[in-house]
């Protein structure tokens, strides 16, 4: 019988948060799945703990991948971690656990930190719908289209990015988005010099400009507002009176249907449509 691949999220910046749920998984695991096991080591030691690791993450996806699946069918379990945050959110993680998937490997995730859920609920942007779109390509092509592909986004967007990109990133946001764009810039969150910004796309542009970025960020852009529905005529009412009645509605009935999907009057719409 396979093992179990857990996926345990691990602090951001700050320690503390390690959960009780977190520490225990990573103590009961047959071995630890590693992003950069000099970083591991670190919790691993605050903990406590002395796990055999081995390595994964973006450069060995294959082979790393390959050693953890085996190991997994031969019926150890694992702990999957990444440097911070929770693994398979913008991170290799990902093509691990699909893999998993393929092989009928029993696959948990641990809840625990994770910068953009933390980022989104201290920005004070919108909250109800929202779309992560990661870090973004560091080809400026690619960046741009994809940026152009968000043009029209309603959604609350949220990005990643690394303080040599930066200044990059918040010129073509800015560009893109307009340089009043609402913006919430999350720096080092959890850690000693958290800093949350509020402030617009192009005002960050301009700062960074001049300014040396420092530590890691996550941007979180308003959306762009959405298209004003115009107000239903009694015109519109009859062109939907008559496709309904042309499926076989009687017109009494598509009047009070079309009347309940435009919001108009059902006496008005009857009479017109009696008239017309």
């Amino acid at each position: 019988m396979a093992g179990t691949l857990y996926l345990v999220p691990t602090p951001i910046g700050n320690l503390g948060d390690i959960s009780g749920r977190m520490a225990d998984i990573l103590s009961r695991a047959d071995f630890i799945a590693a992003e950069d096991t000099r970083v591991s080591i670190k919790l691993l030691n605050h903990l406590g703990l002395k796990k055999p690791m081995v390595t994964y993450h973006r450069h060995n996806i294959d082979t790393g991948g390959q050693v953890v699946v085996d190991r997994l069918l031969s019926g150890e379990s694992c702990a999957l971690v990444t440097d911070a945050g929770t693994p398979a959110i913008s991170d290799p993680g990902e093509e691990l656990v699909v893999r998993c998937v393929a092989e009928n490997i029993p696959i948990c995730a641990i809840p625990g930190p994770c910068a953009l859920v933390t980022a989104l609920a201290v920005s004070g942007q919108p909250t109800g719908r929202f779309t992560f779109e990661g870090f973004l390509a560091m080809n400026k092509k690619n960046r741009r289209a994809h940026l152009e592909s968000l043009r029209g986004e309603t959604r609350t967007m949220l990005f990643y990015e690394a303080p040599h990109k930066l200044a990059a990133t918040l010129q073509d946001l800015s560009e893109t988005f307009g340089p009043q764009r609402p913006l919430s810039l999350c720096r080092e969150l959890t850690k000693l010099h958290e800093e949350i910004w509020r402030t617009t796309l192009g005002e960050a542009a301009a700062h960074y400009q001049e300014n040396t970025p420092k530590g890691e960020f996550v941007l979180v852009v308003r959306g762009a507002e959405p298209p004003e529905e115009s107000e239903a005529t009694l015109e519109d009412g009859l062109l939907l009176v008559e496709r309904l009645r042309s499926e076989g509605l009687s017109l009494r009935d598509a009047v009070k249907r079309a009347a309940k999907e435009l919001n108009l009057s059902r006496n008005q719409l009857y009479d017109r449509a009696v008239n017309s």
